[in-house]
């Protein structure tokens, strides 16, 4: 519910924005040649970075991806500058459908100091074996393609935080 009021408030706001442009575009039209160019532009970049498009634009940053292959994992896990949280899971898991929110949360809290991969194994049955996950939820700590530190099953939130905190700092 909250989500949907954020959403129609931005649309609305960026609705309001368009609106203004073309009236401001036409007012300014009527000055002259030069200072039409200048102000045009000003008005233009002006009604673009307002603040509800900057916010827009910077909430939105990548932190955690689903895994497409085993080349995609390999890319952007594998051979990732960050530390990674792989976090194997399965729809029909329960516990999984609990972390899963605790995790992106965890990982959020380090404003992209860390990313977090999440594997179907329904769907990469070859990357659990490879990692030998026996168990879901399981999730593997890696840096640099090297697996650091590893559980199985729940954790609250202050042991995930204490879990990525140990992933960052080593």
């Amino acid at each position: 519910m909250a989500t949907r009021l954020l959403v129609r408030r931005i649309w609305a706001v960026s609705v309001k924005d368009s609106r203004r442009l073309p009236a401001a575009a036409a007012s300014l039209s009527s000055s002259s040649s030069s200072r039409s160019s200048s102000l045009s532009t000003s008005v233009h970049t002006r009604s673009f970075l307002s603040p509800s498009r900057s916010l827009l634009l910077s909430s939105h940053r990548c932190i955690s991806f689903n895994v497409q292959d085993n080349d995609d994992f390999t890319e952007r896990v594998i051979n990732s500058d960050l530390p990674v949280l792989v976090d194997f899971h399965a729809q029909w898991c329960g516990p999984c459908k609990i972390l899963g929110p605790r995790l992106e949360k965890a990982v959020a809290k380090q404003k992209g100091r860390v990313a977090m991969a999440k594997v179907d194994i329904d769907d990469h049955t070859d990357l659990a074996i490879e990692y030998g996950v026996s168990a879901v939820p399981t999730v593997i700590a890696m840096r640099g393609g090297d697996i650091i530190d590893k559980f199985v099953g729940i954790k609250d939130e202050d042991q995930l935080d204490s879990f990525v905190n140990k992933l960052i700092g080593q």
